[in-house]
């Protein structure tokens, strides 16, 4: 048995948790934005694979108590690198987070652990030097009340970037966040979804992915794959097995919108990536069937009314990067209250950073959830449009 830790958005915490658990894993405990469960073998690349709203997944290699640098070294040294890593792997202590603990010097549990880990691996190998030729292996290092936990990083590129994303324009919202507020509003493929400032595609693009129940990692490696523990057998079956799970018979309506002709055109590119990754796991089981693209389109959200009695808007106004100044935003959210009124049984699903938004928005959200956004603080307004008229 394995304990894994997957990183997510601070906030996003219980949704990633629910899709661990969905996949058959036991929770293990969390912290901000992260959260630790067990798996077995499979789940090294299987959290990988399928995990929507996960940003990396890592391997605990140990957990440790650690009052001084001394502790620390014997902690990290007695781990069995050999069984983690190659010879010529190019190790690299890419990250130290320390809270409340007696080591608090990041650079130094960098340096010390590093050390650690070259002594066993040049005892165990008998060997001078490394060549760290190969390909680079990540370790991170958490430190919570003095309790040590070594993470070997599974991942790789980070796991929002799917591969399917070409362009993303200025100031796109990463995939995975995309996908837990999915999962917030608890969006059912059933329902019409519409992005009236839908940049990039992300959100309706996750949606889709999510309706059709594709894995959303089938585009793309992962850094399991350069490591001694990774089993291509296993990978390959679970690949096959994920790609059965694909629905082909089921329809949505899945629809966004943008002012901006260029960032519709990026949005179909996107979109038409991600359908043809989708594609391709169908026929790697003899399947032929193509994936429905959602629908987008150039207009501006003032003009856009209803094209279904009940549905879901969900979107990413723009701010921050992507908005001059606190005027133009204050206008642009009073501006919005159109789409409360041409889609009048739909709900609403909004984030942004701007603090004034439901101020300015003058609707009071059901539910309003924080979300760390990259490194914006955000919040999620939800409006259920039944429980608001009750």
């Amino acid at each position: 048995m394995n304990t894994l830790v997957a990183l997510c958005a601070i906030g996003a915490e219980k949704i990633l948790g629910n899709e661990i658990k969905h996949l058959g894993y036991k929770l293990a405990g969390n912290a901000p934005g992260r959260v630790s469960f067990f798996g077995d073998d499979d789940s090294l690349f299987k959290a990988n694979l399928c995990l929507r709203t996960a940003d990396r997944v890592f391997l605990q290699l140990a957990s440790y108590d650690a009052f001084n640098f001394d502790e620390l070294f014997d902690g990290a040294y007695k781990i069995n690198w050999q069984d983690f890593l190659k010879k010529d792997s190019k190790i690299v202590v890419d990250k130290v987070r320390s809270n409340k603990s007696k080591l608090n010097s990041e650079h130094s549990i960098q340096t010390m652990v590093h050390k650690a880990i070259y002594s066993k691996l040049g005892d165990i190998w008998h060997m001078a030097s490394l060549p760290e030729t190969g390909e680079q292996s990540d370790i991170r290092i958490y430190l919570d009340e003095n309790k040590v936990l070594i993470l070997l990083d599974l991942s790789g590129l980070p796991l929002h970037k799917r591969g399917y994303r070409v362009d993303g324009g200025i100031a796109p919202l990463r995939e995975t966040t995309a996908a837990a507020l999915l999962q917030h509003t608890l969006w059912r493929r059933k329902t019409p979804l519409h992005d009236p400032f839908c940049g990039s595609g992300t959100i309706a693009i996750e949606a889709t992915l999510y309706a059709f129940n594709v894995a959303p990692g089938f585009g793309r490696r992962f850094a399991l794959e350069n490591l001694p523990i990774y089993n291509k057998e296993s990978a390959d079956r679970i690949r096959q097995e994920e790609a059965e799970k694909i629905r082909t018979d089921v329809e949505v309506r899945i629809t966004g919108s943008d002012i901006d002709e260029k960032a519709v055109e990026r949005a179909k590119k996107n979109a038409e990536y991600a359908c043809v990754m989708a594609g391709r796991a169908l026929k790697s089981i003899g399947i032929s069937t193509h994936i429905q693209r959602p629908d987008f389109i150039q207009a501006d959200f003032k003009d856009l009314s209803a094209p279904y009695d009940e549905g879901l808007i969900l979107c990413n106004p723009p701010y921050g990067e992507r908005l001059g100044n606190e005027e133009e935003a204050a206008e642009l959210y009073q501006q919005m209250d159109s789409l409360w009124q041409e889609f009048p049984n739909w709900d609403l699903g909004i984030i942004t950073s701007n603090p004034d938004f439901q101020k300015n928005f003058n609707h009071q959200a059901n539910s309003i959830k924080k979300i760390k956004a990259g490194n914006l603080d955000t919040s999620f307004y939800i409006y259920n449009r039944k429980k608001i008229e009750k």
